[in-house]
């Protein structure tokens, strides 16, 4: 059974910076597609950044490419979601988001939320003006 744990989430000021961690738990951390997704009240689920199995790309949607980062520790069954200039439209719900992938599909991106079968409670980010 695969659990996900967010931490790290807050209130912070417009052009700070924040990382948020997601705590793997279950078998086979390194066989898992990992992620994280945001949604803002009245707004639909979106795609912030994504990581593949295998750990040799990242995607990062357009509205947070060049700011946010995404990085996993298989030793430690972590995710990282790195957040810089942080501004007030990221004020969101940050879900941690997993699925398994097949050894054959590594290197695959996933970027969309019915990929993900695996999902956190969620943890508030609060950016002010």
């Amino acid at each position: 059974q695969v659990q996900l744990v967010e931490s790290g989430g807050g209130l912070v000021q417009g052009g700070d910076s924040l990382t948020l961690s997601c705590a793997f738990s279950g078998p086979s951390f390194e066989s898992y597609a990992v992620g994280w997704f945001r949604q803002a009240p009245g707004k639909e689920r979106e795609v912030v950044c994504t990581i593949p199995r295998s750990g040799s790309t990242t995607y990062c949607g357009d509205s947070v490419k060049g700011r946010f980062a995404i990085s996993r520790d298989n030793g430690k069954n972590l995710v990282y979601l790195q957040m810089n200039s942080l501004k007030p439209e990221d004020t969101a719900v940050y879900y941690c988001v997993a699925r398994a992938v097949y050894p054959s599909n590594s290197n695959r991106i996933y970027r969309y939320k019915e990929q993900f079968d695996y999902w956190g409670q969620g943890t508030q980010v609060t950016v002010s003006t």
